[in-house]
C-alpha cells in the first residue's frame, strides 16, 4: 500500500471528528517533531504518510483522522491524546482553568474525540496523558460500536455507568448492564458494542506499558 492509498483510506463518511482546533494541533505536532529532532520527510518515512500532508496538518490547513493520527502517533512514541494536549502558550491562554494544580482535569478542560462512523465520543478525564494509567469518559450511541481496537501490554478495565453494552474479550461475550465492572489483559482482542436503544456511558480505564496507545 502506498502514501496515497494510505492517505485516502477512510471514506468520507469514516473520516473521526477531532474536537480541537486544527491550529492548535498543527502546533502540537511540530512541538513533538522537533523534540526528536526529525525533520518533515523523516517522519513521513517513519509514517507511512507523505510530507505534504504532514506539512499541511501542522500549518493547520488539514484536519486529519484519529487514523492518520495514530500512524504519526507510533511514529513519534507518543500516545494519541499528546496531540490533544495544547503547548504551553496554549495553555496560559486557556482561560481560568488552566491555573488548576496538576492533578485535576476540569471538567471544561477534558479532551475529546468522535471515533467512527458510529459517533463514539472519548473523553479524557485524566489529568495528564503520559502516565501509565489513563482514564476517560466513552459514550457509544445506540448501535455503535467501537473496532480495533489497539493492542499491548498491560490491562484494561472499565464500569458502566448509564445503559448496556456488550463486550466481547478473546471472542467470548458478555452483557454489561448500570454498575457493572470489568477487567481484562490489554493485549487480547476486544471491542465493545451497544446493540441496543439508547446510548450507553462508562468509564474505561487503562494501565499500559505501551507509550503510543
Amino acid at each position: 500500500m502506498n502514501k496515497e492509498q494510505l492517505e485516502n483510506e477512510d471514506s468520507p463518511l469514516e473520516v473521526d471528528a477531532l474536537h480541537v482546533n486544527a491550529a492548535v494541533l498543527g502546533e502540537r505536532l511540530r512541538k513533538l517533531r522537533n523534540e526528536r529532532n526529525l525533520t518533515i520527510a523523516e517522519l513521513a518515512d517513519k509514517s507511512g504518510l507523505s510530507s505534504g500532508l504532514i506539512s499541511q496538518i501542522e500549518r493547520g490547513r488539514s484536519n486529519p483522522s484519529v487514523r492518520t493520527l495514530q500512524r504519526l502517533s507510533s511514529a513519534l512514541g507518543v500516545n494519541l491524546w499528546a496531540f490533544l494536549q495544547p503547548t504551553e502558550s496554549n495553555a496560559a491562554a486557556a482561560g481560568p482553568t488552566s491555573g488548576s494544580p496538576s492533578f485535576i482535569r476540569r471538567k471544561a478542560d477534558r479532551l475529546k474525540l468522535v471515533k467512527g462512523k458510529s459517533g463514539i465520543l472519548e473523553e479524557l478525564l485524566s489529568p495528564r496523558s503520559d502516565d501509565l494509567m489513563r482514564f476517560m469518559m466513552i459514550t457509544i450511541p445506540a448501535g455503535g460500536e467501537s473496532k480495533d481496537m489497539l493492542l499491548g501490554q498491560g490491562r484494561k478495565g472499565g464500569c458502566v455507568f448509564s445503559g448496556r453494552a456488550r463486550l466481547t474479550v478473546d471472542g467470548e461475550t458478555g452483557d454489561l448492564e448500570p454498575g457493572d465492572a470489568f477487567q481484562f489483559p490489554a493485549d487480547v482482542p476486544h471491542r465493545i458494542a451497544n446493540p441496543y436503544g439508547e446510548p450507553v456511558v462508562l468509564i474505561w480505564i487503562m494501565s499500559f506499558l505501551d507509550p503510543h496507545l
